[in-house]
């Protein structure tokens, strides 16, 4: 389902080469056209394919911190000016970076829209690239184009949650930072907001779950083996589909029929898991597999191996495997060879 925008915006900002961090502020929204539908589109998919995000609301205790929430209250309860709200918001974006001093520089998109029963604030400094590019006249030229599937700094705040649960610790949504940079050094500072909720503990909470669930209802492996991979196949479906994890559906998932026996269970044994949570899928690769890295080794495998071809003695730190995968033994006959 495509996304329908009630309102978007692109501003620029730049570094010069004294340092100095300079804007260029649009004065009226984008028109509405299938290119910003397919541009809006397009961010929403890359960011919900995004993984390891970090969850937050506004803070509350600081009121310099509070001008980009007051600012966007504002804007939504008036539902006219955006234009007013997206340059103030480019301002603090500004403040922040000259803080910082990082020269960042690219597009600031703000874009206020609707997916399915969801209605969401999108923040992104998306970086430009040069390419080049050939008219109809067969003319060679150099043009910049957005860097869409390299997004780094970006946020969405879900409205509807927002206005539901205003004591929510995870309205606000953002990708985590790139290696050396955090993210909230200056992109969540500008919008006043901080870390509340701990998705991947959450995630890692629910496979303590299922483990411990399976083993209270005395499941022999074929059904471990198989309670996982329901539990595996609902959790990757709904990060596929760019929803939350809901905890009494994926109870109904996994039995066929209405028995909520795993949603009772987690709830009376107080692993403190919310009725919906954002899916790792990183995390909840555990259901399926095993991987591990270090020393210059990486090994992963599925776990239905383990105790068959994959045999392990923990207490003389061996790993036996019965069955070396084809291509890996081609490569390990060549080299074993060369070396007689």
């Amino acid at each position: 389902m495509s996304v329908s925008i009630r309102h978007s915006i692109l501003h620029q900002i730049n570094t010069t080469a004294d340092g100095d961090v300079t804007f260029s502020a649009r004065d009226q929204v984008l028109a509405q056209s299938s290119e910003v539908e397919l541009l809006v589109s397009e961010l929403h998919r890359i960011y919900n394919s995004k993984q390891g995000k970090g969850y937050g609301s506004f803070v509350d205790n600081d009121e310099g911190e509070q001008q980009f929430s007051r600012a966007l209250t504002e804007y939504l309860d008036q539902d006219n000016d955006f234009v007013a709200f997206s340059q103030h918001a480019i301002k603090l974006l500004q403040g922040e970076l000259m803080k910082y001093n990082f020269a960042e520089q690219g597009y600031l998109l703000l874009a206020n829209y609707n997916h399915t029963a969801s209605h969401y604030l999108f923040i992104a400094l998306i970086s430009p690239k040069d390419s080049i590019a050939v008219d109809e006249s067969l003319e060679v030229s150099s043009n910049q184009h957005l860097e869409l599937n390299n997004l780094q700094l970006a946020a969405r705040i879900d409205l509807t949650m927002w206005a539901a649960q205003p004591d929510c610790q995870r309205y606000i949504s953002f990708i985590r930072g790139r290696a050396g940079r955090k993210v909230s050094d200056f992109f969540l500072d500008f919008m006043g907001c901080k870390e509340g909720f701990n998705a991947k503990e959450q995630n890692k909470n629910l496979m303590n779950a299922v483990e411990d669930y399976c083993a209270a209802s005395e499941f022999d492996r074929s059904e471990k083996e198989q309670y996982r991979e329901k539990v595996f196949d609902y959790c990757k479906g709904q990060i596929d589909n760019g929803e939350e994890i809901a905890m009494k559906e994926l109870s109904t998932h996994v039995t066929n029929d209405n028995d909520q026996g795993f949603y009772q269970f987690i709830n009376q044994q107080g692993y403190e898991i919310e009725d919906e949570i954002p899916g790792d899928r990183t995390t909840l690769r555990q259901l399926k597999k095993f991987s591990g890295t270090g020393g210059g080794v990486s090994l992963g495998f599925e776990q239905k191996h383990l105790g068959e071809r994959i045999l392990v003695d923990l207490e003389n730190d061996k790993i036996t495997i019965v069955g070396i995968p084809p291509n890996l033994r081609d490569q390990l006959t060549r080299r074993l060879n060369s070396d007689k």
